[in-house]
């Protein structure tokens, strides 16, 4: 196929079966896009649907997300996960209020320039916002390229990527981009899968190697794997007479930053150490269910406690330690098993006082 037969198979795919009744899709503009982007990045449409509302309605532009207190930020934003995004977001926020007049810049080197935001996410605004000609090549544009030209080699690998990135720019056309980028995510979202893709309805098949090598799920090559490292940290619990719980908040960069977060101890000896750290009698203290939670680069084996505390001391309720009330919780951006955690911390509350 022609780049024209191409993208021409593509628009008409688009005319009938493309995706345009999204969130982001109703009234657009380059923040609605790009807030949508970057919710999208690595998280799945369903899940992101609910949480584009809730943001938007708390933050309806890009002047509301740059004047908003991190914490706000972070709160919209717990249970999507990778948290460097939402940091990101707000940082870009204030660049664009502060050095652009709160108005996107509408070029793609100057919009990836902006934290957090990559060529691809900066091609997507540029296209779908702007009108601009700008491919892009997220993680479903990546699956029907690297298909349709059976590229062999990790994606991932920057010669494999600007390969990619030259089939990308050679297929998009110069009118209606805003189609045919939206178009190339729903065909990577809905037809061409990671698995079990659906090749009789694609409107590319007659061109595609992959498809006419009978090897669709060999492309994109994937990367190769490592064992995941294990790492364990013991979470205490540390629950006042109010059934508030002892949080702190974490550094701002590194692992879950900005966010709050339960105390993280080698053992059950080091309890002592914070409890006389923050000036706490400590009461009876049970173990609860452990949790698992997965990192891209490790998993992290959580060992929790809960802890009664029955003098609490005085100097853990400002700066960077908090309690967190059960049951009128502050909105505050929490990493995702502290959340879990403390949802099991206020079941074991509540039938304690039931019993």
């Amino acid at each position: 196929m022609t780049p024209e037969q191409f993208n021409g198979a593509v628009l008409a795919w688009y005319d009938q079966h493309g995706r345009k009744d999204l969130p982001w899709q109703q009234g657009i503009t380059p923040y609605r896009v790009w807030v949508s982007e970057i919710m999208l990045q690595q998280t799945q449409v369903s899940t992101v649907l609910g949480y584009f509302d809730r943001f938007m309605e708390a933050l309806p532009s890009v002047q509301a997300l740059a004047e908003a207190p991190e914490d706000e930020v972070l709160h919209l934003w717990t249970g999507l996960g990778y948290y460097t995004r939402a940091r990101n977001l707000h940082k870009a926020a204030k660049t664009v209020v502060e050095q652009h007049g709160g108005e996107f810049p509408r070029s793609v080197e100057q919009l990836a320039e902006l934290p957090g935001i990559g060529r691809s996410t900066a091609g997507a605004i540029a296209s779908l916002s702007m009108g601009l000609r700008a491919p892009i090549l997220d993680g479903n544009v990546k699956r029907v390229l690297a298909r349709y030209k059976a590229q062999h080699g990790y994606p991932g690998e920057p010669k494999v990527a600007e390969q990619l990135w030259q089939l990308a720019e050679q297929l998009t056309p110069h009118e209606r981009v805003n189609h045919y980028t939206q178009a190339m995510m729903d065909l990577g979202a809905t037809l061409c899968t990671r698995s079990k893709p659906s090749c009789l309805l694609c409107p590319v098949r007659e061109g595609c190697r992959a498809h006419l090598l009978g090897r669709e799920t060999d492309f994109p090559e994937p990367k190769p794997r490592k064992a995941l490292p294990q790492k364990r940290t013991l979470m205490p619990l540390l629950a006042n007479a109010e059934g508030a719980i002892l949080l702190y908040r974490r550094p701002s960069s590194g692992l879950w930053g900005g966010l709050w977060s339960l105390p993280e101890l080698d053992d059950l000896g080091a309890l002592d150490n914070l409890a006389s750290q923050h000036a706490l009698q400590l009461g009876e203290r049970h173990a609860l269910a452990g949790l698992t939670h997965t990192f891209s680069h490790f998993q992290l084996a959580i060992e929790p406690w809960l802890v009664r505390v029955e003098q609490p001391g005085a100097a853990v309720a400002e700066g960077d330690w908090l309690w967190y009330n059960l049951a009128s919780p502050p909105r505050l951006g929490l990493a995702a098993p502290v959340k879990k955690l403390l949802k099991r911390a206020a079941q074991e509350l509540n039938a304690g006082e039931a019993s």
